[in-house]
């Protein structure tokens, strides 16, 4: 949102500090939010946030250079900048990131629309732009950009509400208790949607993956008595969320408390085929994704569109024009091969729908290039000898397991009979494709984000454009 500087520092709770040069510096424009110097624009609000492995305010100068137009900097560390950061206006803070979360909710406030947040194991990003396109059949809708879901993107994501926008479809993601609470007090989402509960993130939750279910219940407990919970009634967690909130509870889904429900669904190399019945009408729709699990993202954006009033026909035209996101099932031919790309990242309900997706490809040889999923803890071993054991199961023909416990996900295969190798990085990979793959392969790649598996793709292509070029 298009604020002054005075008004950014009231709303952040912060002091504006401006040296004598600069006359009516409450005044000057914001027209944009960041907390990363190499993408800061001119008119940005640069936020000096202490990040994982850098401090923000070793890198206000470069914001500035870039253009922006003030910085909000700790006072413990105003007196430490450079004389470069102290010769234009300053908003200082006890906290930056507190200082980002309250001029978030200060924007959200004003702005006094509808949110819609969207959190669940799996299939949140996908969910969001199916719901953000059916509501935009009808509304301008701003939709958070790709999965910007922590304490640090969604403020961003609700900074950009503009009054012109009529809802906010944003993600929240989460890989502790208390995430996605302290995530809905910035927010403030009046309607939320789970999608599942599986094992992501299982590592940091004693309790296993009733430890996962509460912590998404933190959104719709988080909702007011006059919001909207939309459910996944085939999800054994997500479909119990309704039974203890005041206010309205949308289920959609595969079974029978499903409105939208999902009657079938045939999934083929050129995406899905969805039967579905919301009331008493029946009706279908195609989907340019791959996965069947998508089948339910998509009719979790229909039930919401036809909350928000959206026609039918104009929500499901919207769904069918949906196309895969960057390396979320993208489908790429190299060499004569096919290259399912949903790389960017995996949990194990995630990789066992696609390896069924995979087995479904007419194929020469059908192989799966599965990388470590991440943040299992003690239950790593098992999850990921679950999923070998699925490749055998779904007559996969070649399994290649990519880094740390995708050793027991190959050894699983291996022992049902599939020929499988173990590779330790992304790179060797990314080489032994380039060896071994042959015309009429389809190849599913697909692993945790910390796995970097888009970079043995990356070889591959480099590898054959190099070729051709010859």
């Amino acid at each position: 949102m298009k604020l002054t500087l005075a008004e950014a520092a009231i709303g952040a709770a912060a002091v504006l500090e401006a040296p004598s040069s600069i006359s009516c510096a409450g005044m000057l424009a914001v027209t944009g939010y960041s907390i990363d110097s190499r993408t800061a624009s001119p008119g940005d609000l640069f936020f000096a946030v202490r990040g994982e492995r850098h401090d923000g305010h070793d890198f206000v100068t470069a914001a500035l250079e870039r253009g922006a137009v003030a910085a909000v900097v700790s006072r413990a560390k105003a007196s430490t900048l450079p004389d470069a950061a102290l010769a234009v206006p300053l908003l200082i803070a006890e906290d930056t990131l507190i200082a980002l979360h309250a001029l978030a909710l200060n924007v959200r406030r004003k702005w006094g629309k509808r949110v819609v947040a969207i959190t669940g194991s799996a299939g949140k990003t996908t969910t969001k732009e199916a719901i953000a396109a059916a509501l935009g059949a009808k509304f301008n809708v701003l939709k958070s950009q790709g999965n910007l879901n922590n304490a640090f993107g969604l403020p961003l994501q609700l900074l950009r509400l503009e009054p012109e926008h009529e809802y906010a479809v944003v993600e929240m993601g989460m890989n502790h208790l208390g995430e996605i609470a302290a995530l809905a007090r910035i927010a403030s989402p009046d309607w939320g949607v789970v999608t599942n509960v599986g094992t992501a993130h299982i590592e940091n939750f004693a309790e296993g993956q009733a430890g996962i279910a509460r912590a998404k219940y933190e959104l719709i407990a988080a909702l007011p008595g006059t919001g909207v919970a939309f459910l996944n009634c085939s999800d054994a967690y997500a479909s119990q969320f309704g039974r203890d909130f005041h206010g309205k509870v949308v289920y959609f889904g595969i079974g029978p408390c499903g409105d939208p429900a999902i009657l079938d669904v045939k999934e083929d190399s050129s995406g899905l085929d969805v039967r579905f019945r919301t009331g008493q009408h029946e009706g279908s729709f195609h989907l340019n994704l791959l996965g069947g699990h998508n089948a339910q993202n998509a009719v979790a954006g229909l039930a919401v569109a036809l909350e928000a009033g959206v026609p039918l026909d104009a929500a499901v035209a919207a769904l069918e024009s949906l196309t895969p996101g960057s390396k979320r099932g993208e489908a790429l031919e190299i060499a004569g091969a096919t290259i399912l790309n949903d790389s960017y990242n995996s949990n194990p309900e995630a990789l066992q729908s696609m390896i069924h997706t995979l087995a479904l490809r007419p194929a020469e040889r059908r192989i799966l290039v599965a990388g470590e999923m991440l943040e299992l803890g003690q239950h790593a071993s098992m999850l990921h000898s679950a999923c070998g054991k699925a490749a055998a199961d779904e007559g996969i023909d070649l399994v290649v397991g990519v880094r740390g416990n995708a050793q027991h996900l190959a050894a699983a295969a291996c022992l049902c009979g599939v020929a499988s190798i173990f590779l330790p990085d992304a790179p060797t990979a990314g080489e032994w494709l380039v060896k071994n793959l042959q015309p009429g392969d389809v190849v599913l790649v697909k692993g945790s984000r910390g796995v970097q598996l888009e970079r043995a793709i990356e070889i591959l292509k480099t590898h054959f454009t190099s070729t051709e070029s010859q």
